[in-house]
């Protein structure tokens, strides 16, 4: 094998592992009967993804957040360990309408709370404590993912 092609195959493999490992961006409008608000959202879409979520964050832009997405409908539960900043967990369901909004403050000791729904949802967005407040988005407003 000749010493190009072997820089190929690193060069090559380099690559892969860049390119797998890039995070996904998806831009997400919300939509509460006046305007639309924007957010430019990670998407968490692996089991690692999710399982990270937005921990050991000092900051979050304002219009930005963190889009988990599942196959199945559920009741799904989040925490906030090792998560150091305020948000608001909004809970979307698979016809893209929120059926709910949590305020969640940082854990500062264990045992952790877990912020939780009976409502069934397909999509939580995690953006910056007090956003729906201060664009004055609620349940039963419409999601838009581009």
């Amino acid at each position: 094998m000749s010493s190009y092609f072997k820089i190929f195959i690193c060069l090559f493999l380099i690559f892969l592992v860049f390119l797998t490992s890039c995070t996904k961006y998806e831009t997400i409008f919300i939509d509460n009967g006046e305007e639309e608000s924007e957010v430019k959202a990670e998407i968490a879409d692996t089991l690692e993804k999710r399982e990270r979520g937005l921990m050991f964050r000092k900051h979050l832009d304002e219009n930005a957040g963190m889009l988990f997405t599942f196959n199945d409908d559920s009741s799904y539960s989040f925490w906030m360990k090792n998560t150091l900043i305020p948000l608001d967990i909004i809970f979307i369901s698979k016809n893209f309408v929120i059926v709910e909004i949590i305020h969640a403050e940082p854990c500062k000791e264990e045992p952790c709370e877990t912020y939780d729904t009976e409502k069934y949802s397909r999509y939580i967005l995690e953006v910056n404590g007090n956003f729906t407040t201060n664009n004055n988005i609620e349940v039963g407003d419409r999601v838009i993912r581009e």
